[in-house]
């Protein structure tokens, strides 16, 4: 633990940070496609699967394993206890639209940060020598002779 900070102080420093903030706008964010995404399944894909089954309605597939029992008023006494096969193949389609959508942001995310590269930035020459280098090289060349 950082020393003068307290659990809370650390815990306000955790929840300042930038990305604590952005997961939080996801998960909010996530949530609210997900229910867009729930609707798009049970209320247009669901329908027309249904329709291209007969009418069946494919949540209400169900494997029954005890059919429910009921009283002489023809109240349950005991519930039906099934496998709601349907409802289950809905829901994965729901995570089929969803891993999609969320495939499809980070490929896009991607392809933004690769970026083309830029070319090499070009060596700058060498600067010409100035007036007194010049003339020391002389006066060197002069003195090798």
């Amino acid at each position: 633990m950082a020393k003068g900070k307290g659990f809370f102080g650390e815990f306000k420093e955790f929840i300042a940070r930038g990305n604590v903030m952005d997961m939080a706008v996801g998960v909010i964010i996530g949530g609210a496609f997900g229910k867009i995404s729930t609707s798009l399944v049970n209320d247009i894909i669901m329908p027309l699967i249904s329709m291209l089954t007969g009418g069946i309605d494919f949540t209400a597939w169900k494997w029954v394993l005890r059919a429910a029992v009921l009283d002489a008023a023809g109240e349950v006494t005991s519930p039906e206890v099934a496998v709601n096969f349907g409802v289950f193949l809905a829901t994965i389609l729901d995570f089929i639209i969803i891993a999609f959508a969320v495939f499809c942001l980070i490929k896009a995310i991607n392809a933004m940060h690769r970026k083309k590269p830029e070319p090499p930035a070009q060596p700058e020459p060498d600067p010409e020598p100035s007036n007194e280098e010049k003339l020391l090289a002389e006066i060197r060349d002069l003195l090798k002779k």
